[in-house]
């Protein structure tokens, strides 16, 4: 068995580098931008008035002055600016040449066109051409575009950006014992849940995701089932993947040519996880158990997911005290589903008692898996301890 680190690297080397292909800013947010988008405009493109109220020289605010015109957002005051004078203004509207100063409606007194000044706290009340960014400034790639990027693109006049093509995910959950939810059961059979929720981890992390029929166990089945997934960028199955006598996933993508990167990983849950590549396509074989196959799907299908699309190895581990003492662990790097309890400076983290793996309402119900490295010794409440945040991953 090799370790969490060790196989995580083999997974990522099974990335070939992303496909860039052109979109529109409607369709950018959740992708990543493969080449840096550089600005056409500078913004705001002009002076500009961060309030209603009056336009007019600093060094005049204690005079009165004669208002000469209007300006409003879109709609410029063209004329001169001679001393003495002001204009009212809008929210958004240029401010003209001469004036550096817009003093708020509420701190004016307006009798005709005759202006003074009742309060002169605050201001300048102006935002200055540039003030935001420049033509020429770049939104730097790679980068997952959130919705605020794509209105700094738009902003920008950036119509069209080049992002990473999502990935291609094709999800096969194996075994005779499994249905469709909705479907009933018979005696020894089970709803297949598994390939419901890793699809829909691979489609929060930006993939395009085929859930393809249930294969039973024959080889028939299974070589049916791969022939179908070719074309897609990363295959990921769900059982079968063990050394019980109708596992048969590792010995049907072994006779279809499949280059095995490794079998079997020092962790719990999770130990029988397979990768490697078969043709065009990179397979991750994840366990069976409905635990395992999230956690599994966390730590190994996410990142390849993000790294298909160019994005670096994510960051996951975040730092907790932890809430309970816990007994020594064992030989395998372990993941404990827990409870984020939060406080000011550092979140504290509660192991929950129950830790089978079989238990899809308690992972359900976590907010973290705590991580134990292999052999580590009995922790005291209070230490500090590895964990990973699982509201942005399969919840």
């Amino acid at each position: 068995m090799i370790t969490v680190d060790d196989a995580l690297a083999r997974v990522l080397a099974l990335a070939p580098g992303p496909e860039i292909e052109t979109v529109g800013l409607d369709e950018a947010a959740g992708r990543v931008l493969m080449q840096d988008a550089i600005s056409r405009m500078t913004q705001p493109p002009f002076d500009a008035a961060a309030m209603d109220g009056y336009a007019l020289r600093q060094a005049e605010i204690g005079l009165p002055l004669k208002v000469i015109g209007e300006a409003g957002a879109g709609h410029p005051f063209n004329g001169e600016t001679p001393e003495g004078t002001a204009i009212r203004i809008f929210t958004g509207a240029s401010v003209p040449q001469g004036y550096d100063r817009v003093v708020m409606q509420e701190n004016v007194a307006r009798e005709g066109e005759t202006l003074k000044i009742t309060d002169a706290s605050g201001g300048p009340h102006i935002r200055l051409r540039g003030g935001d960014f420049a033509e020429g400034d770049r939104v730097i790639a790679p980068r997952l575009l959130s919705s605020a990027d794509v209105g700094l693109l738009a902003a920008m006049n950036v119509p069209h950006i080049a992002v990473a093509r999502r990935p291609r995910v094709a999800v096969l959950a194996t075994g005779d014992e499994l249905v469709r939810p909705g479907d009933t059961p018979r005696e020894g059979q089970i709803i297949s849940s598994n390939d419901l929720a890793v699809a829909a981890m691979a489609r929060k992390a930006g993939a395009e995701v085929s859930l393809l029929p249930i294969a039973r166990d024959t080889r028939e089945s299974l070589e049916a089932a791969f022939a179908a997934a070719s074309q897609a960028d990363l295959i990921v199955t769900i059982g079968g993947a063990s050394v019980g006598d109708h596992d048969l996933v590792g010995s049907v993508t072994e006779a279809m040519g499949m280059e095995r990167s490794f079998y079997r990983i020092a962790m719990r849950p999770g130990k029988p996880l397979m990768a490697g590549r078969l043709g065009q396509s990179a397979v991750l074989g994840l366990p069976g158990n409905p635990v395992s196959a999230i956690i599994c799907a966390t730590l190994f299908m996410l990142p390849l997911i993000g790294a298909l699309q160019g994005l670096p190895r994510p960051t996951m581990i975040r730092r907790a005290r932890l809430a309970r003492e816990l007994p020594p662990e064992g030989p395998r790097q372990h993941y404990l589903r827990a409870a984020l309890i939060r406080h000011d400076d550092m979140p504290s983290i509660d192991p929950f008692e129950d830790q089978d793996s079989a238990r899809l309402s308690l992972l359900s119900r976590a907010d973290a898996l705590l991580v134990r490295p292999a052999q580590q010794g009995a922790l005291q409440a209070g230490s500090i301890v590895d964990y990973i945040a699982l509201s942005d991953t399969c919840h």
